[in-house]
């Protein structure tokens, strides 16, 4: 097995377990972002709301196809990332192990691109599942019919068409930008952190330093923050687009759904739920990168020790 495609399963299988423990967050930041009411709640009373109405499982409306969509697109942006980033450390003739910003950018970019564009669909079901009881009576518990994976993509179709699996495609590569100043950050702060400690070590008279899971945890939180925080606006967008929210209709492009909530709902419409999405944000890729080092080297033993053996 390839090393890129041993790193596709590690990121897949790393993303579900985020995915799984965060999921919540991801249903109250959308519901949160897709709401264009200038009536402002809480994290901690629209999850109460939620639970009211729904039940505790209200807050994983949409976790199969999110865990569906987690696992295609972090095993597709993993294995383009790691063969764009092999194929650029190659070009350099072992000068350097190390991507330059402008490199890791781009890596981003082609990684970003090509899984945007095969994933959308998935990403547009799951936002149309998490809001879908939005809109019921909110003073008792939701009647609306809970639509199931293969129900939600038959409801699409046959309201707006197979083209509607691709709702808010332009925000969402817009957003591409999101995972590139994620890894660059990520990139930058690993190459920061291993030189610095390096450096001192070698004045220490030691090895050279290796990574905790904890530096992984940290570093992986810190760039996601970077990121989302910088994109945020867009993100609101983005689910708008993808919920298929009737106000959406009229935002012509990703440029014109921003002004168009600025003139409307004010500053603050752009960043509706950005709370729980930051904590989720930063959660998700916290325990993406230092799960996924530690899938990688069992998936990589295992890979090894069944090439020996048949």
């Amino acid at each position: 097995m390839s090393d890129s495609a041993i790193h596709s399963i590690a990121g897949a299988a790393g993303g579900i377990v985020a995915m799984t423990a965060t999921y919540p967050l991801i249903v109250l930041s959308t519901r949160a972002a897709v709401e264009t009411k200038k009536e402002q709640k809480s994290t901690y009373q629209a999850l109460i709301d939620i639970i009211r109405r729904e039940g505790v499982l209200g807050l994983y409306s949409g976790l199969g196809s999110s865990l569906l969509g987690i696992a295609v697109t972090n095993g597709v942006y993993y294995y383009f990332y790691e063969r764009s980033r092999a194929t650029i450390l190659r070009s350099k003739h072992g000068r350097s192990k190390a991507l330059s910003t402008l490199e890791s950018m781009l890596t981003g970019l082609i990684a970003g691109s090509a899984t945007t564009i095969i994933s959308n669909p998935i990403w547009v079901i799951q936002t149309s599942q998490a809001v879908q009881t939005m809109g019921s009576d909110p003073s008792g518990p939701t009647t609306s019919e809970k639509l199931g994976f293969l129900q939600t993509i038959q409801s699409i179709i046959a309201k707006d068409g197979i083209s509607a699996f691709w709702r808010g495609i332009g925000p969402a590569l817009v957003l591409v930008i999101n995972p590139i100043i994620q890894y660059t950050t990520f990139e930058q702060l690993k190459n920061l952190l291993i030189s610095r400690r390096t450096a001192k070590l070698r004045g220490a008279g030691a090895a050279a330093t290796v990574l905790s899971d904890l530096d992984y945890f940290f570093l992986g939180a810190l760039s996601k923050l970077v990121a989302t925080s910088l994109t945020y606006p867009y993100i609101v967008v983005k689910s708008r687009l993808q919920a298929g929210s009737a106000n959406a209709s009229k935002y012509k492009s990703s440029l014109s759904g921003l002004l168009t909530i600025l003139k409307d709902e004010g500053i603050e419409g752009l960043y509706k739920g950005m709370t729980s999405k930051l904590l989720q944000s930063v959660l998700t890729a916290a325990i993406l990168f230092a799960g996924q080092r530690r899938i990688y080297e069992v998936t990589k033993a295992v890979s090894l020790w069944f090439h020996s053996y048949f």
